[in-house]
């Protein structure tokens, strides 16, 4: 399974990748007096959300049905099932973010 890899040494930072055959922005930030990680999601240039904060097991941008965010769900998981929350201790080293490809996800 396909992940996008964090480099927390360069919080705050941006980088473009692309999901599913489209190419898009992320930046990704960290709040340290609560110990969480947002991103911002741009596409073409414009910003599709501010501040979407990752939680463990949850899709990102799960509540947004704009065909213009990635098509296949992005979601921070432990493969090992060991952690439970998405945090400076566990990004990066059991929690990544994996990026679900729809062949995948049908069982195919």
């Amino acid at each position: 399974m396909e992940f996008i890899e964090i480099e927390k040494e360069n919080i705050p930072y941006r980088f473009d990748i692309s999901i599913a055959g489209e190419m898009f922005g992320f930046e990704v930030h960290y709040n340290a007096d609560y110990d969480f990680f947002t991103v911002d999601l741009e596409k073409n240039g414009e910003v599709l959300v501010y501040g979407e904060k990752l939680v463990y097991g949850q899709t990102l941008f799960y509540d947004v049905q704009d065909n213009r965010f990635p098509k296949s769900p992005i979601v921070p998981w432990d493969e090992s099932e060991r952690s439970k929350a998405v945090t400076w201790e566990t990004l990066g080293i059991s929690v990544f973010l994996y990026v679900i490809d729809k062949d995948e996800e049908d069982g195919e």
